[in-house]
């Protein structure tokens, strides 16, 4: 639960850079040089270590990883410039209903019941955020395309829980990158427009942040069943709207708080059966 925590606060600082440069760039090349970015930044590590120490055991199970994360993030940074940080968190938040549903589906997971009322309540707290947006307005389209991509992002953790059973957590991040940022070449060259030395800066920051990130999450799938740590998760709405507020100067709604509370109250009650049951 601490590394998802962890990797929680690290994906929305992550966000919030990527929010804004998606605002100034197309949200495509936004994705592509993000994800071009976190190669970099593991390059010295693999360069010191050698090719060979990098290479996957499951190389096909990477690329098909890769390859849906790709379809999830093509949604999601395609919607990302229209939706407030807050609202985007708490879409998210819909991920650990799908990954739960799968661990045990095609993981042979154990369905704990705890950890199931945890995740529906902290959902019905990610609805009392998000119900106010579906009224018609252009912005409930952009949280609908954000929505779809969830289903996406939950198949691609499934295939890293797998994945970490063959291959170490710095190899599936590296490998994440290398395939996200071929699969999504092709979208970011339709409206490229080069960066200023000023937005390399940021991009190499968001690779920094993502690869500690996705090493972070990868850590936590490899510890734990999958389905024990998705409702911590939704503490990442705390980050969000702070980060949203302090960035974007973003007041959260008053729905925003009563859902955040009943998302807190949820979290806090399965870390403690968690632990408890250890």
């Amino acid at each position: 639960m601490a590394w998802m925590v962890a990797a929680g606060f690290l994906f929305c600082l992550l966000n919030t850079i990527a929010r804004r440069l998606s605002q100034e760039l197309d949200p495509f090349q936004t994705q592509f040089l993000r994800y071009l970015a976190g190669l970099v930044v593991l390059l010295p590590f693999i360069l010191r270590t050698g090719l060979a120490a990098w290479r996957p055991h499951d190389f096909w199970g990477q690329g098909w990883r890769g390859m849906v994360h790709t379809a999830g993030l093509l949604l999601w940074f395609w919607a990302l410039p229209h939706v407030p940080m807050a609202d985007m968190t708490a879409i998210g938040f819909t991920g650990p209903i799908f990954i739960m549903a799968g661990a045990v589906m095609f993981l042979g997971e154990p369905m704990v019941r705890a950890r199931w009322i945890a995740a529906v309540v902290g959902f019905l707290g990610v609805l009392v955020v998000v119900a106010p947006q579906f009224t018609g307005t252009g912005r409930g389209f952009w949280s609908l395309v954000m929505l779809s991509s969830s289903p996406l992002f939950a198949a691609s953790f499934l295939i890293t829980k797998a994945l970490t059973r063959r291959d170490r957590p710095e190899v599936i991040v590296a490998w994440q990158a290398i395939t996200v940022a071929t699969f999504s070449l092709p979208f970011a060259m339709a409206g490229w427009i080069w960066p200023t030395a000023e937005q390399w800066g940021w991009f190499l920051i968001t690779g920094l942040l993502g690869s500690a990130g996705h090493w972070c999450l990868t850590e936590a799938f490899r510890i734990a069943d999958m389905s024990a740590t998705q409702p911590i998760r939704f503490v990442d709405m705390v980050w969000s709207a702070t980060l949203g507020w302090l960035v974007f100067a973003e007041v959260p709604a008053t729905t925003t708080f009563a859902g955040a509370a009943v998302i807190f109250g949820a979290t806090t009650w399965i870390a403690r059966r968690e632990a408890v049951r250890r």
